[in-house]
């Protein structure tokens, strides 16, 4: 007989990681309950794989008269939190979201799941609380430097929820994964932009020389890695998720021009963000041996994956350009 899984309440389960995260846990026979707010960023597309097998509220985590009567009738027994402002441009533009989103959504869900008796509570991050760093890696005991408002955003809630395991002995783990890319990947962000652009015949928007380093890992890999930690890891501790494997930006975006035969005069290089990290990097040296997780798609493939994935869902990519044209003009 089959052992009974836990039922997982996954907010943020319509954006891009979340999403991808309730399809592979759908698919090993958990059962699902999905909290979006639907924002610009969110889209119950990326389920329709999965369409009627799991239980869809649309809800803001702000609203806690909505999230504890959503708590009170599905009594989960484990919360991934992926809900979240992620984009940086948008929080330098205006905090005031991610502050609202970040941290006082992520201090309802953890209230809830305080008062309605949940077992584990699964609190994605982002390898950007530490900061940027010229040379070597952080681990999990590195300070956290933000310094971006999103940045700031997550940091804070990773000392909250650092303080609810100290001071109630809540059941949380902190995931801090690197910068992730794939299919259905909003195209505000460096790859799927790229692609976009490309598409629109038109230059991709490089900041300053294309020299800011980040640390790739497909979607799929890091869905697979949050999974093994929400059986294996110990309830208190943080996990980085890396991939080790570093990119610079303007490398990233020659390697999609090469796989789409475009010309290199199709970039375009403009004023710096503010703030811009120069690099980050993650030990995940902890991960690999505790919970036994290592990533397995090596970039160029993903990437091509990417580009592939993008070309056959052009039509859902050029839809998304309203939205962020603001942004890239």
């Amino acid at each position: 007989m089959r052992k009974k899984l836990p039922k997982i309440l996954v907010t943020g389960g319509a954006g891009f990681i979340g999403s991808a995260f309730v399809r592979l846990a759908l698919k090993k026979d958990y059962k699902a309950i999905v909290i979006d707010k639907l924002t610009y960023a969110g889209d119950p597309q990326r389920l329709k794989e999965v369409k009627g097998k799991y239980k869809f509220y649309k809800a803001d985590i702000c609203n806690k008269a909505r999230i504890e009567s959503i708590f009170k009738k599905e009594r989960p027994q484990i919360v991934v939190n992926f809900s979240a402002e992620t984009h940086v441009d948008r929080s330098i533009l205006d905090s005031a979201p991610f502050i609202k989103t970040n941290i006082t959504g992520t201090q309802i869900l953890l209230d809830a799941s305080r008062k309605y008796g949940v077992s584990k509570v699964i609190h994605i991050s982002t390898d950007e609380i530490y900061g940027d760093i010229k040379k070597g890696s952080f681990s999990e005991d590195s300070p956290l430097h933000p310094n971006s408002p999103y940045a700031a955003s997550k940091a804070a809630a990773d000392l909250l929820i650092s303080s609810y395991i100290r001071t109630y002995n809540f059941p949380a783990i902190i995931i801090r994964p690197c910068n992730n890319y794939g299919p259905w990947q909003y195209p505000e962000k460096l790859i799927p932009l790229a692609i976009l652009k490309i598409l629109r015949k038109e230059k991709i928007p490089i900041y300053a020389k294309g020299e800011n380093v980040r640390e790739w890992l497909y979607v799929g890999d890091c869905s697979e890695g949050i999974l093994q930690v929400l059986k294996k890891g110990k309830i208190g501790e943080v996990y980085n998720l890396g991939s080790s494997q570093e990119r610079q930006n303007l490398e990233v975006a020659k390697m999609i021009l090469s796989i789409l035969n475009a010309p290199r005069s199709m970039i375009k290089f403009v004023k710096d963000r503010p703030g811009h990290d120069i690099r980050y990097r993650l030990n995940s040296q902890k991960v690999f041996k505790e919970i036994g997780w290592k990533p397995k798609i090596k970039f160029a493939k993903g990437l091509r994956i990417t580009v592939d994935w993008c070309l056959k869902n052009k039509d859902w990519l050029l839809s998304k350009w309203e939205k962020i044209a603001p942004l890239y003009k």
